[in-house]
């Protein structure tokens, strides 16, 4: 058995209202109700009001100061007494503290008052949060999808990731953490949706941008030509003389969230020469640029950096 003082965590030279302070601020945080499942907090516990009984009895203190008995209460020299303090729990109540009354007080004040000292064993808490991550495709966070989430305790529960979700915005589960203690609520799950990357498409708030590259004779004399969107290919004019940069707007196909309004689609045309120019076009642009040349850097300002 271990010093009483030392389990308090108070000097041999502690007041009465020294002992009871330290003794009440330990059995609130070491009591069983609040650490659940934990045999160290229990044995600690069962500690703490073994100590207290103990040094809360001016006439037992007297006699430990004194040698006279253990730290258990029984008589120096014995193992355990007949009539001397016995520490510990007894059949759901607590051993070593007299009559009892002066445990009953502490705890009853402890957790609530007088009035509350059937229920000072019965703290009701909410379970904890517990955070999960789930990872989406691109289409499947515009569009939204359906995924299968593993808990905790092995339970699979299907979760809706809605239309417009965005790469770290997080879905609550009400009631799907952690039971609660004392009969209170579960705790929720929180599910961080990780959406992956599109090779062509880009997301700005609900817009979505796509670059597109059209042929030369596309870009001269306009064209017929699909795009894609996140709905599926789509058929867009090139109006003639197109340039890169030049961006077609569609309407009403970026992304459409639930209850929400539905973004753009923007493709922004990249004019793209053929691989290797044949001779045929490199003769027709020399001919060409003679009399039709023209400069398109003083055009765009920088010949004024």
């Amino acid at each position: 058995m271990k010093d009483p003082y030392e389990v308090l965590g108070v000097k041999k030279n502690a007041s009465a209202q020294d002992i009871k302070s330290a003794y009440r601020k330990l059995a609130k945080e070491f009591h069983p109700d609040l650490n659940p499942n934990d045999p160290i907090v229990e044995q600690r516990f069962k500690e703490i009001g073994q100590a207290y009984g103990l040094l809360s009895d001016p006439e037992k203190r007297a006699a430990f100061d004194r040698g006279e008995i253990n730290a258990d209460g029984s008589q120096r020299g014995f193992a355990g007494g007949g009539g001397g303090f016995r520490g510990g729990f007894g059949d759901g109540g607590f051993g070593g503290f007299g009559d009892g009354g002066a445990a009953e007080d502490i705890f009853a004040d402890l957790f609530g008052g007088a009035q509350r000292r059937a229920r000072t064993r019965t703290v009701r808490m909410k379970g904890k949060d517990v955070n999960y991550s789930v990872r989406v495709s691109f289409l499947d966070a515009a569009k939204g999808a359906k995924r299968r989430v593993t808990l905790y305790d092995g339970k699979t529960i299907d979760i809706t990731v809605p239309p417009g979700t965005e790469d770290g915005q997080t879905l609550r589960l009400k009631g799907q953490g952690m039971p609660g203690m004392g009969g209170g609520e579960h705790g929720d799950a929180f599910i961080e949706v990780q959406v992956d990357s599109h090779r062509f498409l880009e997301r700005d708030g609900n817009d979505i941008f796509v670059d597109v590259p059209v042929t030369l004779s596309e870009a001269v004399l306009g064209a017929k030509i699909t795009v894609p969107t996140i709905h599926g290919q789509v058929a867009v004019t090139v109006p003639t003389g197109a340039n890169t940069g030049t961006t077609l707007r569609l309407r009403g196909k970026g992304i459409a969230p639930r209850g929400g309004t539905a973004g753009d689609q923007f493709v922004r045309l990249k004019v793209m020469l053929p691989e290797k120019p044949d001779k045929e076009l490199i003769d027709f642009v020399k001919e060409w640029s003679k009399d039709f040349d023209y400069d398109v850097r003083n055009r765009a300002g920088l010949d004024k950096l």
